[in-house]
């Protein structure tokens, strides 16, 4: 009888446990979902303001979407400013920015983690300690710098500083990975007569795709969204980047001319498009780049 009891007492409070995973799993993917529409809101508001007429942005109470959807917006962006031109300059800028800086911060990461020189504690907390100083500190020394050697006006300083040791922060990140291979992958190489070249290209870097897809997303997300360096260093309109580019959507105060925020939000549309491609091409190494790292670390 006492047998019989227990066991009933027992599955009840497994049903209960059960009943209460169950609520609790609802109301985590009720939040989780109520998070995501929240966050998805502003791209939500662009996308249905770039199918809006210019009499459609000023309606109150606001619409989501308009009544009647105008797609001639996403044709008329590509007449009313050289867009595709902004496109290309941004691509050519970013593809190789982001070369450079996972090549580079590659290759001083693995210098870092591998090799052993006087100094090389008291070098890598000097790199580290590049991440205190503001980029606006050195805005006016690299103008000068590019001013001298004639490349205003032209997208070599956008990604040429790039290949001298990218950034500190993806050498850190690619030091950091490089140091959890095993060093007896290297002394298996170098037992077959492989150089350290070869260990970095062979061996190294095919184990390290999660550490570099990252810093290729990063680098060519930075790179993309940047305005200010395109502001700084290009007058041409026909070497502007897309950031830059985008201002020739915006309405001019006071001009009193026919609204253009519905062209705006479609060159935004048209500006999202390669991160978001770049993202899902390399998303699974990304993620798995976070998950070997909460592992290591």
């Amino acid at each position: 009888m006492a047998t019989s009891t227990q066991a009933r007492s027992t599955a009840v409070a497994a049903k209960s446990a059960g009943t209460h995973r169950v609520l609790g799993g609802i109301v985590w993917y009720a939040v989780v979902s109520g998070l995501g529409i929240l966050f998805m809101g502003p791209f939500l508001w662009t996308v249905g303001s770039s199918l809006k007429g210019p009499t459609d942005l000023y309606v109150y109470p606001p619409e989501l979407f308009p009544p009647t959807l105008v797609w001639q917006n996403y044709v008329e962006i590509w007449t009313f400013a050289p867009l595709l031109r902004f496109i290309e300059n941004s691509l050519v800028a970013g593809v190789l920015t982001t070369l450079g800086q996972t090549l580079s911060a590659a290759a001083v990461g693995y210098g870092f983690a591998r090799f052993k020189f006087p100094g090389r504690g008291a070098f890598f907390i000097l790199l580290m300690s590049t991440l205190i100083i503001p980029p606006q500190v050195m805005m006016v020394p690299r103008f000068l710098l590019y001013k001298d050697i004639g490349w205003l006006d032209s997208l070599f300083p956008l990604w040429v500083p790039a290949w001298f040791g990218g950034s500190a922060f993806f050498i850190f990140l690619m030091r950091q990975f490089f140091m959890t291979i095993p060093r007896e992958l290297d002394d298996a190489a170098e037992i077959d007569g492989a150089s350290g070249v070869q260990i970095f290209w062979h061996i190294l870097m095919p184990l390290t795709l999660p550490a570099v897809a990252t810093v290729a997303i990063f680098a060519f997300l930075w790179n993309w969204n940047d305005f200010i360096s395109p502001l700084i260093y290009l007058t041409s309109e026909h070497n502007f980047t897309l950031p830059l580019g985008l201002r020739f959507f915006q309405q001019e105060a006071g001009t009193g001319g026919e609204p253009r925020e519905q062209l705006l939000m479609a060159a935004s549309i048209i500006d999202t498009l390669p991160p978001i491609l770049l993202f899902f091409a390399l998303q699974r190494y990304f993620v798995r780049g976070i998950v070997m790292s909460g592992i290591k670390g």
